[in-house]
């Protein structure tokens, strides 16, 4: 490649970049979709194949069973899951008055004479008027969406677009994706196809473990911390456990903030330290299914980010494009490692490295 073709690829990667920058506003439904696709393309490429003697289910036929089934899951979580966060956080708030009260008179004594230190009781009224005032003000989850929706026209044609557009996209690029996958290596310069071709493979591999694998896990954690905190009693075991589960992208991370809220949602309500013996099992049952079980089945042994990466690409994300860039921090951190990795590769089999290159 010559200095100029250089000049040219990075004028146009820069052009290219400034173009998905000013288009964001319009971007984010495009970007849910094609995630959604990415996630069911598997499931489709499976089905395909099945069949009876010489027929086939076919690609349509598999997009439409997929899609009715991310339309279903999608519908049992806006139905079901939102609003049954939404009424825990309702009940957190009406229990928190006595909450505040338990701190006051049984633990901040108990930190006074045991650790001799002195804490401050808190103002539970000034911090209940200002968590109900900010409560009221949002008016729940479900009322917030559709304050928002109806402040104005344009607001409210945005948002039927993109729930009208979203399934739409979806439905096409799960079955036009090989093809799509297929057209744009076709386009690749044949000198550079099979490095592009075994960067894309392992591209798709760390992807896979953090929007496939990763996203399962995520969600069969959320579930078993939720049945398990409510078999326990605890209350708040719907909200402690999903969003424990939400936060497990990051390795201990959800583990660790679910046992601390658990622990101290199960002191506020039980009033007895007792009870926090079985929230510890739920999570030591939790960590030990992800660890023996959920990871090795639907991660695999890819080599993911390491933590820091990842908080750092979701924070880099939302600061530079909001939502979409939370949604495109992770896969757009993953394919930047992989080519890093390339680099890294190609720099340690060069001359300059290897000290045969003379200066």
């Amino acid at each position: 490649m010559t200095d100029s073709q250089k000049w040219l690829l990075l004028t146009l990667s820069l052009l290219f970049a400034g173009l998905i920058y000013l288009l964001t506003p319009i971007l984010l439904p495009f970007v849910i979709s094609a995630v959604l696709a990415y996630l069911g393309d598997p499931l489709v490429d499976r089905l395909e194949t099945i069949g009876f003697k010489s027929w086939k289910i076919g690609r349509t036929l598999a997009v439409i069973l997929v899609f009715l089934s991310l339309i279903l899951i999608l519908s049992a979580v806006l139905l079901i899951v939102i609003p049954g966060m939404e009424s825990q956080i309702s009940l957190f708030i009406g229990k928190l008055p006595d909450y505040i009260r338990w701190v006051n008179h049984s633990l901040i004594p108990l930190v006074r004479q045991y650790l001799d230190l002195e804490v401050k009781p808190f103002d539970s009224g000034q911090l209940i008027e200002i968590i109900k005032q900010h409560w009221q003000k949002a008016g729940g989850l479900v009322t917030t969406v559709i304050g928002s929706v109806s402040q104005s026209g344009t607001i409210i044609f945005q948002w039927l677009m993109n729930l009208f557009l979203i399934p739409v996209i979806t439905f096409y690029l799960l079955r036009d994706w090989d093809i799509m996958v297929a057209r744009i290596y076709e386009l690749v310069p044949r000198r550079y196809a099979e490095t592009v071709a075994k960067l894309a493979r392992e591209s798709d591999q760390v992807l896979s473990a953090f929007l496939r694998g990763q996203f399962y896990v995520m969600l069969a954690l959320g579930i078993i911390y939720s049945i398990g905190l409510a078999l326990t009693g605890l209350e708040l075991a719907l909200l402690i456990g999903m969003l424990a589960g939400l936060i497990s992208f990051v390795p201990y991370l959800g583990a660790t903030m679910g046992i601390i809220m658990a622990c101290l949602a199960a002191v506020l309500q039980f009033h007895d330290v007792m009870y926090l013996i079985p929230v510890m099992i739920v999570f030591a049952v939790g960590q030990m299914l992800e660890s023996m079980v959920l990871t090795p089945w639907l991660v695999g042994d890819q080599v993911g980010l390491h933590p820091v990466a990842v908080i750092f690409a979701i924070l880099a994300g939302g600061q530079l494009f909001g939502f979409m860039g939370v949604l495109l921090a992770l896969p757009v951190a993953s394919v930047i490692m992989v080519m890093l990795r390339h680099i890294h590769e190609v720099y340690t089999g060069s001359r300059f490295y290897s000290n045969r290159y003379q200066l």
